[in-house]
């Protein structure tokens, strides 16, 4: 879309912009919109940032507030014009230009053989020129542009029809709110295309609905979807939504001439790429053939699970539009196109019944168990239904048949109960009101979703505990898995996180499954956890939404562990990586007299609960310094790099912000590597340069 000398003009004129700001100086709104229009491509399209983003709300903000003084400066595609005033309040229908037709789907080259045949026969040519691309699993849309102006938005609906959502897809910064389409000679164009959630995004939203005791989202089409008939368009921009557009279903052209782009499908692409959309060019691809085709579907499914975003299939189109008319279409789908889709990631089942688990800090969780179904390569048995609320909004009934879906191929997930087929035999889930393990009444505090049994000691509890605290993570306990541990727990020989440093080893040798090898394995490991550093030791006391991170946080807060007995919530909140909940579950974990009774008596066994890297900080290369590590490196693993960063006097960081110092990149480092782009303070290193900092 823009050329090098263009990028170089316009760079050069947001530094003089930056500079004017800053010294109160007037600036040519015209020449500042267009500046802006630009750092937006740079950042949503090319994912190529060139300035931070603090400078980029500094030239925002100046716009807004010249707009602001006088209302008739405003231009409709002003960036200031995708900020919504107000909830809407209702999405009203409208019919597309041009119905919005389903694909016709295929499941194996067979299938994609015969089609080709009809192509050939219909249009007389012995081989067809396809052009291949991905299938987004997003929520489809329609975008009508009337000269050069983003006009209207809107859902695909029943195909004819569908709901106007202009508002909320102006808050998708990957959609131009106007285009040059004049240049090609087009005065009305009708696109379509998908928004959709990237993998990460997705995850971020899920990881923000667990952080509030809520049920995550199945998948990133159903947020993507439900997110585009959200009433608050704030609420919209904060979702994250990308839009791909990849198909031209209408244009007027006044003069009657044609762009020689628009005469192909991989033309139109093209021409939307440099308008400043986000089109497939990279991932499409031009082949004669369905022999070409079928290579290149089979090569994409391999790879699919690299990309940052879900594909459930690929689709295959004639290339040229004068045969996609002389082919047609259907009265449910075009002939010239049709949907090649990967191997099911679905299923269904019989929901055959529910246990109810007991987790470390109490939470009541209910888990369905399935009769097995083999979806994307894994065979599903047991599925997480997280709470009482998603049994009730689910309608979910033992003996019911089920949809499964495993979200983002990777977690489990029932997405609804097939009720049609019900036959009367199917059992209402009963809610326990008492824990499934001790009896004790269970508690729902008002603003969570969960059931708790409040009981300490309550088994299953204990049982938890001592399997988080002894996990790779935590104190590293090799050889002492979950099934030992319950086997011990059972016999007597285990009652608490303590237990583990006075375990009966003369009574445990002889057992069945115990020889003395294993034994002495079991020893040192046990022996060898005791001088593990203090943050691994606060992150395995399993404090409520305390993780590695921020157990490394306290861990150099304090010189003993026991401090933490005399901090007050605020105090504690002025630590990085550590809000309000996660400070009020410190606290209420350091006020608790069973578990002041359990650290000490973990200390009278000779754990350390005090901070020996404290003193050694000031004396480190690196003394000061924050460091975050992302990637993969290529010698070092990142765990190691971590402790030789904090070996040497380093602090290190869970996300990138204004306070790193430095980010160590390594392969297929991501987004913390975008981001940090976007911060000049940031310095951004390879692992060779992370070793010469300590002079290795």
């Amino acid at each position: 879309m823009y050329s090098a000398d263009q990028t170089r003009e316009l760079e050069k004129s947001s530094l003089d912009m930056l500079k004017k700001t800053a010294a109160g100086k007037a600036i040519d709104l015209k020449a500042l919109r267009a500046v802006l229009r630009f750092h937006e491509y740079r950042y949503y399209i090319m994912n190529d940032p060139l300035i931070a983003d603090p400078e980029y709300d500094q030239l925002y903000k100046y716009l807004e507030s010249k707009e602001a003084e006088d209302p008739a400066l405003i231009t409709r595609d002003s960036p200031t014009q995708r900020v919504a005033r107000g909830l809407t309040k209702e999405f009203f229908s409208v019919q597309h230009l041009v119905p919005m037709l389903s694909l016709e789907n295929s499941y194996n080259q067979e299938d994609l053989i015969d089609w080709d045949r009809k192509a050939r026969e219909l249009t007389g040519l012995k081989e067809v020129e396809y052009c291949v691309e991905p299938k987004f699993d997003g929520a489809s849309i329609s975008l009508i542009y009337e000269d050069d102006l983003l006009v209207r938005g809107a859902t695909r609906g029943t195909g004819v029809e569908g709901d106007e959502i202009t508002t909320n897809i102006k808050q998708i910064r990957s959609v131009p709110l106007a285009a040059r389409f004049s240049d090609y000679g087009v005065q009305q164009i009708e696109i379509r295309g998908e928004v959709l959630l990237t993998k990460e995004n997705f995850k971020k939203y899920n990881d923000g609905l667990a952080l509030q005791n809520l049920p995550p989202l199945a998948n990133p089409r159903n947020a993507a979807a439900g997110s585009l008939r959200i009433k608050d368009p704030r609420e919209v921009s904060k979702r994250n939504l990308e839009a791909f557009l990849y198909h031209v279903s209408y244009f007027s052209h006044p003069d009657g001439k044609v762009d020689k782009m628009l005469l192909t499908h991989s033309g139109s692409l093209e021409m939307l790429w440099q308008l400043g959309f986000r089109s497939p060019i990279k991932e499409k691809k031009v082949l004669k053939g369905i022999d070409s085709v079928i290579k290149y579907c089979n090569e994409f499914e391999e790879g699919r699970d690299a990309l940052p975003y879900e594909i459930d299939g690929m689709v295959i189109k004639v290339n040229e539009i004068l045969l996609q008319d002389r082919l047609g279409m259907t009265s449910h789908h075009p002939r010239w196109a049709i949907a090649y889709k990967f191997k099911a990631r679905q299923g269904t089942s019989k929901l055959v019944d529910v246990e109810f688990q007991v987790g470390r800090t109490g939470s009541i969780t209910p888990v369905a168990k399935i009769e097995p179904v083999h979806i994307g390569g894994v065979t599903v048995s047991s599925v997480s239904l997280f709470n009482e609320d998603v049994i009730r909004e689910k309608d979910l009934m033992i003996g019911d048949s089920v949809l499964v879906e495993r979200a983002g191929d990777v977690i489990p997930y029932i997405v609804k109960s097939l009720a049609d087929v019900r036959n009367g035999n199917e059992k209402k889930i009963d809610f326990p009101t008492n824990c499934p393990v001790c009896k004790t009444k269970l508690e729902r505090p008002l603003e969570e979703a969960v059931w708790r049994c409040n009981n300490f000691n309550c088994p299953a509890q204990v049982v938890e505990r001592i399997i988080h605290f002894t996990s790779k993570d935590a104190m590293d306990i090799r050889g002492f898995g979950e099934a030992i541990i319950k086997k011990f727990y059972d016999l007597g020989f285990l009652n608490d996180i303590p237990g583990i440093y006075q375990l009966p080893f003369e009574r445990i040798r002889g057992m069945e499954g115990f020889g003395e090898k294993s034994i002495i394995n079991l020893q040192k490991s046990i022996e060898a956890s005791q001088g593990q550093p203090l943050h691994r030791l606060i992150f395995a006391l399993g404090i409520r939404y305390v993780g590695e991170t921020t157990a490394k946080t306290l861990a150099h807060g304090v010189s003993h562990l026991s401090e933490y007995r005399d901090k007050t919530i605020d105090e504690m909140k002025g630590m990085d990586d550590v809000g309000v909940k996660v400070a009020a579950s410190i606290y209420q974990f350091f006020h608790n007299d069973e578990n002041i009774a359990m650290l000490e008596e973990l200390e009278r066994l000779g754990l350390k609960l005090q901070n020996d890297k404290k003193q050694k900080l000031a004396d480190g290369a690196l003394t000061g310094k924050t460091f975050l590590f992302t990637g993969t490196l290529p010698t070092l693993k990142r765990s190691d790099a971590e402790g030789m960063a904090e070996a040497n006097g380093a602090k290190l960081l869970s996300g990138v912000s204004s306070k790193l110092d430095y980010l160590v990149v390594g392969e297929d480092a991501g987004s913390k590597l975008e981001k940090a782009k976007k911060i000049n303070s940031v310095k951004i290193i390879s692992e060779e340069e992370f070793l010469k900092l300590l002079g290795k």
